[in-house]
């Protein structure tokens, strides 16, 4: 199952996991794949702090980070600083908006943040937040990869991580983001089809990966969405792919800072309890179904702002979540692909990987015996 990618990057396994704590992030690359540390909710310090911590317990082997720079969002084009474009922001956002997301939360009985906590609102999703995290990132050498998860990065972004030899990756959901990648130089595509967590789009796996890689090739693809085990690679390699991407099977790992409430939350779920929903980012993202997404959906009430202004208004109720995890269980921040239905234990990373292997390897086998002597 070594493909190209797997020497380019210096990995045993085309097996990329995408995750928010950090120590998946280590897990994984220390047992063959490549972690990808996921940025968004970082300020560039605490980045800095992430990415050390990850260095220290690597060793010798690489893995990624995660930014998001989508194409579009509200203020793009905007010659301002982070500060001065989350104050015009936050200056659009209607008052309605906030008290209707912090009645959500008074009504599910999750407590306030202490007194005097501060929320950084703008984080980043825009050029001017994002641009730190990239030149953080730049600064540690294991870093092989990044990779944008909503949109085509500018080119000059595209040109500095280059430069220092590092690799470039974007999400795709069709065939046009696909090729608009391909257009300006990146060196992979992460295709994601519908069933993926996370920002997503609405066409099934196993109708996009095969148009998207064919539609870029020999560029190298990675198929993202409904990954959960070794059939499901075995599938995506058959079609073409370079490798797979998954998120929501590192969700309910041991090695997974998801508070306990949380992982209990995910392996109740079932494959129809997540929705494609605008409300927590303002940009369609898969996340199990709850109080909150319904209430956001009603027709009485304020519809979801544009990226980045509905996630200001959200962000508390993430940090709330977060701090309280076992009274936010219904209205709770849980992004989640499909697959999380077939997740139903909490297992070490070595574990997943080694079992996924396993029926990657028996599923290659089982096609090999249908085809005639």
């Amino acid at each position: 199952m070594r493909t190209e990618i797997c020497s380019e990057l210096g990995i045993e396994f085309p097996i990329f996991a995408f995750s928010h704590c950090r120590d998946v992030v280590a897990a994984v690359s220390n047992v063959g794949g490549l972690g990808v540390l996921g940025a968004v909710g970082f300020t560039a310090e605490q980045l800095e702090t992430e990415l050390a911590w990850i260095d220290e317990r690597v060793g010798d082997k690489p893995y990624g980070v995660d930014i998001v720079l989508p194409g579009k969002y509200e203020g793009k084009g905007e010659q301002l600083s982070a500060e001065a474009l989350e104050e015009k922001l936050r200056a659009m956002i209607p008052q309605e908006h906030r008290d209707f997301a912090k009645k959500l939360l008074a009504d599910a009985g999750v407590p306030e943040l202490p007194e005097g906590e501060k929320i950084t609102e703008l984080l980043g999703w825009t050029a001017a937040t994002a641009g730190p995290l990239v030149e953080t990132t730049l600064r540690h050498e294991k870093v092989r990869l990044l990779a944008n998860a909503l949109g085509t990065p500018p080119a000059d972004m595209i040109q500095e991580i280059q430069a220092s030899g590092r690799l470039v990756a974007a999400l795709a959901g069709s065939v046009r983001h696909a090729l608009s990648h391909k257009e300006v130089g990146i060196d992979i595509v992460i295709c994601q089809g519908g069933e993926g967590g996370g920002h997503t789009g609405d066409v099934g796996s196993i109708v996009l990966w095969p148009e998207v890689i064919d539609a870029v090739a020999p560029m190298p693809v990675l198929a993202a969405g409904g990954i959960g085990g070794g059939r499901q690679m075995a599938a995506a390699m058959a079609m073409g792919a370079a490798g797979v991407w998954a998120g929501s099977l590192w969700l309910t790992t041991t090695e997974s800072d998801c508070p306990p409430e949380q992982k209990e939350t995910y392996l109740a779920a079932t494959s129809r309890d997540t929705v494609r929903t605008r409300s927590w980012t303002g940009k369609p993202a898969r996340f199990l179904r709850s109080d909150w997404t319904d209430a956001w959906e009603r027709s009485d009430t304020p519809d979801p702002l544009g990226m980045p202004m509905q996630f200001m208004v959200t962000v508390e109720a993430v940090a709330r979540s977060n701090r309280y995890p076992a009274q936010a269980q219904s209205v709770g921040f849980n992004p989640a692909g499909q697959v999380i239905g077939r997740i139903q234990d909490v297992r070490p990373v070595r574990r997943v990987i080694d079992e996924m292997i396993e029926e990657y390897l028996d599923a290659v086998e089982r096609l090999n015996s249908l085809m005639p002597e």
